[in-house]
């Protein structure tokens, strides 16, 4: 059986044909400048996330109102969260 590569929903014929575009448009000595600036900003995104979880934490704690339940809650929807990102940028990230 043969895979066919799907990101989004879209098949690795749009992949390719998406990535020609943009390389027709950038050129190819841009494309690491703009998968340098993509990782900066996803970076940025995961760095204000742990910012909020820990203000958010800190006074929960110093107004005793920490409800572990609701805590738990938070916690499994910021995983969900990093998870999809992962997902997400799985692909623009390079094997070494």
């Amino acid at each position: 059986m043969i895979q066919q590569l799907t990101l989004l929903f879209i098949g690795g014929t749009e992949i390719v044909f998406i990535l020609f575009v943009v390389v027709l448009i950038f050129g190819a000595d841009k494309l690491p400048e703009i998968a340098r600036g993509l990782g900066k900003g996803m970076r940025q995104l995961k760095d204000a996330t742990n910012d909020i979880k820990q203000e958010v934490t800190k006074s929960a704690k110093e107004s005793n109102v920490i409800d572990s339940d609701v805590v738990k809650d938070v916690q499994q929807e910021i995983n969900k969260v990093k998870d999809d990102l992962e997902d997400f940028t799985g692909s623009l990230k390079r094997n070494k």
